[in-house]
């Protein structure tokens, strides 16, 4: 097992195991440090996805800092056992764990009309860089069902492949290693 460790909030320090996955590589410290810097205004009591939630690490770093709710979805049964793990170690109530398949899960989401709940403030979206997962996730919440008014998109990906962002303003974007992120809004 590997581990990553929540750098605020409440279980700051804490670590989380992850299992060794083919594409699960966490967002460094350094990028996580400025994402949360980014979101800090808005984080507290705020609903949020984790769409491939691999190691989780975005996910309870978002209920560590005050999200309300968080919702981890992730396809590989080995990485949901460790985010249940995790979950129960941490005594992270308010992290829901979704066993499946992040973009069909996404599609099949039902939100009913007028019912704030099934809305989310902040949506994070950090897929393994072989495919075009991400330009599909962003494809399917540009509509803004899915979204509350006012709502960020963080997207991680490999520097010099962008997605499409056609719907999207970019707010903030950070470079790391390989890596590339930007904190979206709709237009």
């Amino acid at each position: 097992m590997n581990e990553v460790r929540i750098i605020g909030g409440m279980w700051k320090r804490r670590k989380l195991a992850f299992p060794s996955r083919p594409g699960l590589r966490p967002s460094p410290d350094r990028t996580r440090v400025t994402l949360f810097n980014w979101l800090a205004p808005m984080i507290d009591g705020a609903r949020c996805l984790d769409l491939f939630a691999g190691s989780g690490a975005l996910g309870f770093e978002a209920a560590s800092r005050g999200a309300t709710s968080v919702t981890l979805v992730e396809h590989d049964p080995e990485a949901v056992r460790a985010l249940r793990a995790n979950r129960e170690k941490l005594g992270a109530t308010q992290c829901e764990i979704v066993r499946g398949e992040a973009l069909h899960w996404l599609r099949t989401l039902r939100v009913p009309a007028g019912n704030g709940d099934a809305l989310w403030d902040v949506v994070f979206l950090d897929p393994p860089f072989d495919g075009a997962l991400l330009d599909r996730a962003l494809g399917m919440l540009v509509d803004g069902s899915h979204l509350a008014p006012d709502a960020r998109v963080y997207i991680e990906f490999r520097r010099g492949s962008a997605p499409d962002l056609t719907g999207w303003i970019i707010d903030k974007s950070t470079r790391a290693g390989d890596s590339s992120a930007h904190l979206l809004r709709l237009v």
